[in-house]
């Protein structure tokens, strides 16, 4: 069997036995470079060790579901869409009161919302601005104040309003990598149900 390895020169071709680094270049000759397999020329550890935090920034965050990203949606009494905005999965709805609400909208005669945005300062908000919250309270509350239950059955008109949006495959899938393109689909999507909405009342 014959194996292609170039022969080993002898020590007396010109390198010799305790040489230091700088002698070593000297015989080697001024042609000789050394090997370098960095890409990156700074100073560092290589781009491949370093953490990637872009996808923090693009309106991902994990859930109980896994890594997705949540929709916060406000409509109006016939269920069409106003307001939208996107955050990671872990946010609370709480939270995303403030991103759909601080909007240049009509203020809410009424406002429906489910358990997840049970919070007295939204109610609060709610009535400062002449309005009624029909939120049911949660279950840790001492204090329960009933809720109008065909009010509060309207509540279907938003979750229809989501099911038409994600008949869309690429907002339900997201195939948008950057917040800012997916939130700009669902705001093209969004449009389509509101011309449907125009054409079906003519």
């Amino acid at each position: 069997m014959v194996v292609g390895v170039p022969a080993i020169p002898a020590l007396d071709a010109g390198w010799h036995l305790g040489t230091d680094a700088a002698g070593l270049e000297r015989e080697r000759g001024p042609t000789a470079q050394r090997t370098d397999d960095r890409f990156d020329r700074r100073a560092g550890a290589s781009s491949g060790g370093r953490r990637k935090r872009g996808t923090q920034r693009q309106g991902f965050g994990r859930s109980k579901g896994g890594f997705t990203t949540k929709i916060h949606l406000r409509t109006n009494a016939e269920g069409l869409p106003i307001t939208a905005e996107i955050t990671g999965g872990e946010v609370s709805d709480y939270k995303g009161y403030d991103l759909v609400m601080d909007t240049d909208a009509p203020e809410p005669k009424v406002l429906i919302a489910d358990k997840g945005y049970d919070a007295d300062r939204i109610r609060e908000h709610t009535e400062a601005k002449g309005g009624v919250a029909i939120i049911p309270m949660r279950r840790g509350r001492k204090l329960q104040v009933p809720i109008d239950d065909h009010i509060y059955a309207l509540r279907n008109r938003i979750e229809r309003c989501f099911n038409k949006l994600k008949n869309a495959r690429r907002l339900a899938t997201r195939y948008d990598k950057t917040a800012a393109s997916y939130l700009g689909f669902i705001h093209i999507v969004s449009l389509r149900l509101w011309t449907r909405h125009f054409v079906n009342a003519t």
